[in-house]
């Protein structure tokens, strides 16, 4: 297989999307319905709209499975994009924002803000499983890294290791996009 060919998966629920078969729109929502949901309530902050955002986005991805480009990335990192494009939409539009006193200034610095979060969402879910076992026993069940090792059944340096490259991951959601982000105009805008 080409470096960057998607992998199989991709290509099939593609041509079964476009086929129009319901079953492979159940798939996916049930593959990635809780990434498109949770993406878009860190970055909203609000159940309703996280909600109708979800519900958008399977609802393009429906309507427009020709629009996902396997030469560009996977199906999971268009599917985030997507939610990252609708999601910042309804904080331009001020549709999904808590009611806010703000007259709109901090509009920009909100959107950074979510991005940041939506990017280290992506970061955690996508980094390898030991790397993120160490990085929840650690920072999310409050255990310091000896904990963490015996838990993990691995050395203390091992232990160190995985913490120190979950959380050097992790930084990065400061400065780079997330996988697969192609310049603006890539595929068709929700």
């Amino acid at each position: 297989m080409a470096k960057n060919a998607p992998p199989r998966w991709d290509r099939k629920m593609q041509q079964r999307l476009a086929r129009g078969e319901a079953a492979a729109l159940g798939e996916l929502y049930d593959r990635f319905a809780s990434l498109v949901h949770s993406q878009a309530h860190r970055m909203l902050d609000d159940e309703t709209a996280a909600d109708l955002v979800t519900r958008e986005v399977f609802g393009y991805v429906w309507e427009n499975p020709n629009a996902y480009d396997p030469r560009e990335g996977s199906m999971r990192s268009w599917v985030a994009r997507l939610t990252h494009r609708q999601s910042v939409r309804r904080l331009r539009e001020g549709n999904g924002l808590p009611d806010d006193p703000d007259d709109g200034s901090g509009l920009e610095e909100r959107v950074h803000r979510a991005t940041v979060a939506a990017r280290a969402d992506y970061i955690v879910a996508s980094m390898p499983t030991p790397l993120r076992a160490a990085l929840d026993l650690a920072y999310i069940q409050r255990r310091d890294y000896r904990q963490t090792a015996a838990d993990l059944g691995v050395t203390e340096d091992e232990a160190r290791r995985r913490l120190r490259l979950g959380l050097q991951l992790l930084s990065t959601a400061h400065t780079r996009p997330l996988e697969g982000m192609s310049p603006p105009g890539y595929g068709r805008p929700l």
